[in-house]
């Protein structure tokens, strides 16, 4: 007899959150609207990162900025 062994599946506390939300009966526009929120979240992270990040390297005006946007190297 072969035995196959199937990894176990480790969740995330996120996940196991999203796994209990997606478990009930809720409406395609509030599933919409929570993937929206869930995004919206990771770029105001990611923004502030990078803002932090690019002040703490030096850089402090609107052109700075648009300098690292326009660099071709980047």
């Amino acid at each position: 007899m072969v035995t196959v062994e199937t990894p176990s599946t480790k969740f995330t506390p996120l996940q196991h959150e999203l796994l209990r939300l997606y478990g009930k009966n809720i409406s395609e526009e509030d599933l919409l609207a929570i993937k929206d929120l869930i995004a919206g979240y990771f770029i105001d992270k990611f923004q502030k990162k990078v803002s932090d990040a690019a002040w703490e390297a030096g850089y402090r005006t609107p052109e700075d900025f648009d300098a690292i946007l326009n660099d071709p190297n980047q």
